[in-house]
């Protein structure tokens, strides 16, 4: 089985939809997916989610499942440096790094400042939800690995967002999200794929193929949005820093 992995277009979060160059990257990512034979289609409830996957649907023809726990991760936690409470994913490199658990995935979630926001409970919804669904396909979880009941070679689309995109790609590898979070970046409309290996008879482990693909981007000569990225330098002052 293999899962793609869609993070929505340039956001103009005010309206909570695209930009006009999110738009235009969607239909770039349209002119890509309908060359793809996908089983189904699962989308986030959220206007910029839907919206870009509105696109290759009206191509396709085709109609998507609507997924609340494919939302955007919500929890909002007391980041040490600001007294504004922030996204789980936004810290700055010298306060996460110098907390070991962070980079482990049975204690991530233990510091304070998850704990208070709850973040560990809204994990657990979330991927108790993609594991659920993985069983419906035939893939039930064992422990770190998955159990093969109806093996097949079916591809899904899931149309979200990078923080909950992160979410469900590390359980799947049995990883701390939060060094994924900060170590990895997702520009909008790009492509993950992970596929699934069944070595021995009836156990598979999933395995990502590619992250952020935007070879759809680069085949128009488009440019990837900054969305989800931070200043290269500090000295560029027309580039995102907080």
């Amino acid at each position: 089985m293999k899962l793609l992995l869609i993070r929505h277009g340039d956001p103009d979060y005010s309206i909570d939809s695209l930009t006009e160059k999110g738009w235009l990257e969607a239909q770039y990512l349209a002119e890509r997916m309908e060359k793809m034979d996908i089983k189904e289609f699962y989308v986030s409830p959220l206007g910029r989610a839907r919206d870009t996957a509105s696109v290759t649907l009206e191509k396709m023809n085709r109609t998507a499942v609507v997924c609340d726990w494919l939302q955007e991760f919500s929890p909002r936690i007391q980041r040490p440096d600001t007294d504004e409470l922030k996204n789980t994913w936004d810290w700055l490199p010298q306060d996460w790094t110098a907390e070991e658990r962070f980079y482990m995935y049975d204690h991530w979630f233990e510091p304070k400042a998850l704990r208070d926001g709850k973040v560990e409970e809204e994990y657990r919804r979330v991927t108790m939800e993609f594991d659920k669904l993985l069983a419906e396909h035939g893939y039930v979880r064992e422990g770190h690995y998955y159990r093969v009941e109806k093996g097949n070679a079916d591809t899904l689309a899931f149309f979200c967002h990078f923080g909950v995109e992160v979410v469900l790609l590390s359980h799947l590898f049995s990883i701390s999200p939060m060094a994924m979070w900060h170590a990895t970046c997702a520009a909008p409309t790009s492509v993950s794929t992970v596929v699934t290996e069944e070595r021995r008879k009836g156990i598979a482990s999933f395995r990502m193929s590619s992250f952020g693909d935007i070879s759809h981007l680069y085949a128009h000569g488009e440019p990837p949005a900054f969305a989800a990225r931070f200043c290269e330098r500090y000295e560029n002052e027309d580039e995102r820093h907080d």
